[in-house]
């Protein structure tokens, strides 16, 4: 069976039990401690699993104006996932210690480049722990190999800055952050305050339930719905602050069966870069 949005902690312990092939990818990051996922990673990790560092391995080169967390090359990063052992066909589950936003950022990244058996493990490495599983310090046996086959065309859906500004009346877009920021209360890491005009808020951690699973499909279905206000999943465009937590709102609604939708790589960042472009504050 192929796991493509999320896989249960039980799941994933059969797989292995299965010695199909696999590759886990440790993506636990700290926006405020660049170096924090690393050293937790050091400290104890699912056995086998790689360390995906969301600056160097899942985000590319930044520009003045090109957000926090721009998109990497996708010949690059199709070098960087062979390097893990990621081939067509073999299944990658990804995981984190925060509620799954870097491992949603690695799980979209696989999907861009064609790779579809991935999946974002449900309740991250606390739920593999509760599941009987145990954390290992041992440096991973990887399997490198060469660059990832990405298809010719980035596989996922995104918009750039351009593009949007000029679409602002067409599209419904779902804006990841926190209230507070989104509202343009506070602003910890970007320069502006506020939020993208017409944008719509979805806190990325409001698709998790009081125990840090996933809500059920029906449930996340039934909630975006309301926020799509009729608009089908095409129109619909994903942003954050860098393009990092906008994944995990793309990962609920295709796990939902709402379909592809399109990511602002960007996001506020991006856009706020800018002085020209319009900002808008409160709810």
């Amino acid at each position: 069976m192929t796991h493509t949005t999320l896989i249960t902690a039980a799941e994933l312990q059969a797989l292995q039990a299965s010695a199909a092939p696999l590759v886990l990818l440790d993506c636990s990051f700290e926006l405020a401690d660049t170096g924090a996922g690393e050293r937790a990673y050091a400290q104890g990790h699912l056995p086998g699993a790689v360390y995906a560092h969301l600056d160097r391995d899942l985000a590319g080169v930044k520009t003045l104006h090109n957000g926090r967390h721009p998109l990497p090359d996708r010949a690059s990063f199709a070098a960087t996932a062979g390097t893990w052992g990621v081939a067509p066909g073999v299944q990658v589950v990804t995981y984190d210690h925060m509620g799954a936003p870097y491992a949603a950022r690695a799980w979209w990244l696989l999907r861009w480049l064609g790779h579809t058996a991935v999946a974002v493990l449900d309740g991250g490495a606390a739920a593999w722990r509760a599941a009987g599983g145990t954390l290992s310090t041992a440096a991973p046996q990887i399997r490198a190999l060469q660059p990832y086959p990405a298809a010719a065309e980035p596989a996922m859906p995104t918009i750039d800055t351009t593009r949007l500004q000029s679409r602002l009346n067409e599209v419904l877009i779902l804006d990841a952050r926190a209230g507070e920021r989104f509202r343009g209360d506070v602003e910890p890491l970007d320069p502006v305050a506020g939020h993208i005009p017409g944008a719509t808020l979805r806190f990325f951690k409001d698709n998790l339930s009081e125990g840090g699973h996933f809500k059920p499909a029906a449930q996340l279905r039934a909630e975006f719905e309301t926020l799509m206000r009729g608009h089908g999943s095409a129109a619909v465009v994903q942003q954050c602050g860098s393009g990092v937590t906008a994944c995990h709102n793309l990962l609920a609604m295709s796990h939902a069966g709402l379909g592809e939708t399109t990511l602002y790589p960007g996001s506020w960042s991006e856009w706020c870069s800018e002085p020209t472009r319009p900002v808008a504050r409160g709810a």
